[in-house]
């Protein structure tokens, strides 16, 4: 089983338009001013190819994850677990804040129709409380769609209030199915 490594501040961003700048700042100091610029450029260019290839390799090991790896991870793995996931399905993914977050995780963007995500990872039963959650954060994120992703299962008032609410419940089986498709 591969571990994997968690960089909280990673977990949130995952802009690289800050290597881009900078790269580019010393791609034009290079071709401007060689002899000054000649040292920091190669220095960066090994710099960004490195935090790439530790970028890929994350993405590769979650990418991989089997079902036993998601049991055992955190909120925050499970929540880049599914990046990668839609990702693979075409949606563009937005991380919501790690607290304030109005009851969803993740913002699905795919066709001009946006999702919002709840997602538990958990060893019970998943209750009415996720389900309560991401019917609060529809309308916070105009979501066309709400839907409460998990690891495990539910319980019968969580998917007796899904279903009178249109939330889809993506419980285990349905996971290990998309997971074993789409990723790999």
């Amino acid at each position: 089983m591969t571990k994997l490594k968690l960089n909280k501040k990673s977990a949130k961003k995952n802009d690289t338009s800050a290597i881009f700048i900078f790269g580019f700042v010393i791609l034009w100091g290079v071709l401007t001013v060689p002899q000054v610029f000649i040292a920091p450029f190669i220095i960066s260019l090994f710099v960004v190819c490195f935090l790439m290839y530790v970028k890929f390799k994350k993405n590769s090991a979650l990418r991989k994850s089997n079902i036993e790896q998601i049991d055992l991870m955190n909120g925050v793995q499970f929540e880049e677990f599914l990046t990668e996931l839609f990702k693979s399905l075409g949606y563009r993914v937005k991380n919501t804040p790690r607290s304030g977050d109005y009851g969803a995780d993740l913002i699905l963007r795919k066709k001009g129709r946006t999702v919002a995500i709840q997602a538990k990872r958990y060893k019970g039963n998943v209750g009415i409380s996720a389900v309560q959650e991401i019917i609060g954060a529809q309308k916070y994120y105009n979501a066309d769609d709400i839907w409460v992703v998990t690891n495990s299962y539910y319980s019968k008032p969580a998917t007796n209030l899904a279903a009178v609410n249109n939330v889809k419940l993506i419980g285990r089986e349905e996971l290990i199915k998309l997971s074993q498709r789409h990723l790999r």
